[in-house]
């Protein structure tokens, strides 16, 4: 009997690929693109100290509607799931591009949000659909590809278009949204025309209460996170909110229960070891990878005074990393059908790069700084793509949807919460870094000749921080704040050198901790079961009646049938 024929030709497959890396692209670059303009956005819009509540939106839609889009495209269908998301995204990104003011902005952005959210989990979800996971690593390693790109180029226009006053007519700034429009335009044209995904509809119960929990947990936790440093993290507003949280959450899992295969995260398919130990891998992971990723651009913007376009381009050595090793993982993969090796690399990599990176002063060596990024970008690479495919290839076909958004959910939530824990651990010690640099300072024969020259004083933030010097505390400093640094610029060089030194001590000791939590990780990347990969595609196998939607024997048990495929020596233990 012959084999059944290809659901899509190459052609069709490659064209749906195109229009979702796109897609991906815009998701990921707006999240990089706009730190680096927001201080031109506050102040145009005359509302600087509102800037939080602009990432903040951005950050709690897309982190809620990713399991969202998960779970309702299992039910309705990729493509209508995925044209709404890409919509949402482009008419939240026009509309950005016309906001009046910060709040408008922020509602704005929060349009945006849900609509990246989609497009950051349903482009993976459909790869899973149309491709067998053997397959699916040639193509994986584009998607992951685009953060590392992202990250880089970002920065890079986020500055270039904040310091344009004007481009045909618009302020540049605007341009970051309106840019956009086009190019997320292309992408829905393609989406509809090519993006046939076959579909067998059913109508489950929708599992509202598990939504309104899931709201109920996640907006309170990122408010904290992202808020919690300038609120005070004892303030009673801190406090509220982390109880709403953690109520959200025990009424999350209460829900769950309740919903059974109707669920948002049907909990059946944590008993599966596979996705059980990569959800707690991808926390991990984002936890540390992404305190680190926060640091590093701090370390170059001020400990060595580059400007965000500069740093953007520093960051290349990270880049390159993530694209070497997700590109050589993806033809091994493919031959070997073995990704397990993968995370335990990539998890080593990021453990020793954290203790090459904690050794940074301000005035290592860029090279040294760049072999650090290269080993974090290299293990990022091993983990992201490498740990997405396993979880894809454990599931059941039905649950393809809710499993591929819970590996981005939880990776994203692990990520908010580790750049607020490690930010917040930064800003506390910093200040006393920077007391210590400048007792040491003080010793010098350049600090104190600068100290004696009555010049100096002629600069009012000079004044201000020899006011420190003096009474050895940053209090006495009026007006200057490390939530700011641009002060560093206009200080002499002799002074700024202690803040710089400082700076670059407490960013040392984060991706110190960064390493160590790593180990963490490493952990459960090592505990990560091997198994045989699929040779159909979720499609195909749904169509040939293996694991029929809503039907089939349930893979709750993965371990009865781990490695059964495999020789010997390559079972895991």
């Amino acid at each position: 009997m012959p084999a059944p024929s290809p659901l899509l030709s190459r052609r069709q497959i490659n064209l749906i690929v195109g229009g979702l890396v796109v897609g991906m692209f815009l998701a990921a670059l707006d999240q990089m693109i706009v730190a680096t303009a927001i201080r031109t956005i506050g102040d145009d819009l005359n509302g600087l100290t509102l800037q939080a509540w602009v990432t903040t939106a951005y950050l709690i839609a897309s982190t809620i509607s990713t399991p969202l889009y998960g779970k309702l495209s299992d039910i309705y269908g990729r493509k209508p799931l995925y044209v709404i998301s890409l919509s949402l995204f482009v008419l939240g990104s026009l509309l950005c591009g016309t906001a009046g003011d910060m709040y408008q902005l922020a509602g704005y952005r929060a349009l945006q949000g849900l609509g990246a959210g989609g497009l950051m989990a349903l482009a993976l979800i459909i790869v899973g659909d149309i491709l067998s996971p053997r397959e699916r690593t040639k193509y994986q390693a584009a998607f992951f590809g685009v953060w590392g790109i992202a990250s880089v180029l970002g920065p890079v226009l986020g500055g270039f278009f904040a310091g344009a006053d004007a481009i045909l007519g618009v302020a540049g700034w605007r341009w970051i949204f309106l840019l956009n429009v086009p190019l997320g335009l292309i992408a829905l044209a393609v989406i509809l025309r090519v993006l046939h995904v076959p579909h067998s509809p059913h109508h489950p119960r929708i599992d509202y209460w598990g939504v309104a929990a899931l709201i109920t947990a996640i907006v309170p936790m990122l408010l904290v996170v992202e808020q919690g440093r300038s609120w005070g993290w004892t303030s009673p507003s801190v406090l509220t909110l982390a109880a709403l949280s953690v109520v959200g959450i025990a009424g999350f899992v209460v829900a769950e229960r309740a919903a059974k295969d109707d669920a948002l995260l049907p909990l059946r398919m944590f008993r599966n070891r596979t996705v059980a130990v990569s959800t707690g891998l991808n926390f991990v992971m984002g936890f540390a990878m992404f305190g680190g990723m926060a640091g590093l651009p701090l370390y170059l913007q001020i400990a060595k005074g580059m400007e965000p376009t500069q740093a953007g381009l520093a960051m290349l050595p990270m880049m390159t990393g993530i694209m070497a090793m997700a590109g050589s993982a993806a033809p091994i993969i493919h031959r070997t059908g073995r990704y397990k090796p993968f995370p335990v690399v990539g998890g080593t990599l990021l453990v020793v790069a954290g203790l090459v990176l904690s050794r940074l002063e301000a005035e290592s060596s860029m090279w040294f700084f760049s072999l650090g990024a290269f080993l974090f970008g290299l293990g990022l690479g091993g983990i992201m793509q490498p740990v997405m495919l396993a979880v894809q290839n454990a599931v059941e076909p039905r649950d393809m949807g809710a499993g591929s958004a819970s590996v981005m959910f939880f990776r994203q939530i692990g990520g908010s919460l580790g750049t607020a824990i490690f930010l917040s651990i930064l800003f506390s010690s910093v200040t006393g870094d920077i007391a210590e640099e400048f007792e040491v300072a003080a010793q010098t024969p350049e600090f104190q000749e600068v100290v004696a020259n009555p010049a100096t004083l002629e600069n009012p933030v000079n004044a201000q921080v020899l006011a420190v010097v003096q009474s050895g505390s940053l209090d006495a400093a009026d007006g200057l704040s490390l939530d700011d640094t641009s002060f560093l610029s206009e200080l002499d060089p002799v002074l700024a050198a202690p803040f710089r030194a400082g700076f670059a001590d407490a960013i040392a000791n984060v991706l110190l901790m960064t390493s160590l939590f790593s180990i963490l990780g490493l952990a459960l990347a090592i505990a990560l079961p091997q198994l045989p990969l699929r040779e159909k595609s979720g499609l195909e196998t749904m169509r040939d009646g293996d694991h029929a939607i809503g039907g089939g024997a349930a893979r709750d048990d993965a371990d009865r049938t781990e490695g059964a495929d495999l020789p010997e020596g390559d079972r895991s233990p």
